[in-house]
């Protein structure tokens, strides 16, 4: 085997390789999605069919998914805050922006695990191609120095090079176009759900701070 022909041969590989990445990430971030999706509705019926601060509580604590994460990190605050003497003659609009920053920093917590495998996927399907593209180069080199060397440039001696060339970039191709779309569908997934999460912040700020007099009970 030439050195040329390895070069194309290792270029498939690693082209391989990013599409068995691909799908793999696709796969987990799939099954997380919907999972969390299950997790967060369970927990968003059960949560505001209760009217009773502590009762809601209790359901935040029994729970695992975002939306209780989040619900969590406010109930914590709101118990720190309730436990301070002064806090009766602290400002309403002081109170309110204190567990906004808790929740928004929860929020980006929960944000950036979410979008961990998504920066992989964009990396792979803009570089697929170029990767595919520098084995088909490689690879027509490769022929038109057989072609040089042998004086001869029928079919059969030039067929089989460039018509490994051209697989690569079919490869790449076939790599790239998996990863953009699962990198596209996820990202719209993400801004959702944000929008969602952002959406149960101010849900949950309007909550508690009718129910101030109970936060030393959470």
């Amino acid at each position: 085997m030439s050195s040329s022909n390895l070069i194309v041969e290792l270029t498939l590989l690693a082209l391989i390789l990013l599409s068995i990445a691909t799908w793999s990430i696709g796969i987990i971030k799939l099954r997380q999605f919907r999972g969390e999706a299950r997790a967060s509705q369970r927990f968003l019926n059960q949560f505001w069919q209760e009217r009773s601060w502590a009762k809601r509580r209790a359901i935040a604590e029994e729970n695992c998914g975002e939306f209780a994460q989040i619900a969590q990190t406010g109930y914590a605050t709101c118990r720190e805050l309730g436990q301070e003497e002064d806090v009766v003659q602290t400002d309403h609009q002081e109170l309110r922006d204190i567990i906004e920053r808790q929740l928004q920093k929860q929020t980006q917590t929960l944000t950036r695990r979410r979008e961990r495998g998504l920066a992989e996927l964009a990396t792979i399907g803009s570089t697929s191609p170029f990767i595919g593209l520098f084995g088909t180069v490689w690879g027509i080199m490769n022929a038109l120095k057989t072609i040089t060397a042998t004086g001869n440039a029928s079919i059969d001696i030039v067929a089989g090079p460039i018509g490994e060339a051209l697989i690569a970039t079919a490869v790449g191709i076939a790599t790239a176009v998996p990863a953009v779309l699962a990198y596209n569908y996820f990202l719209r997934q993400q801004r959702v759900h944000l929008t969602e999460l952002n959406g149960f912040q101010e849900d949950f700020l309007r909550q508690a701070l009718r129910h101030r007099q109970d936060w030393s009970q959470s």
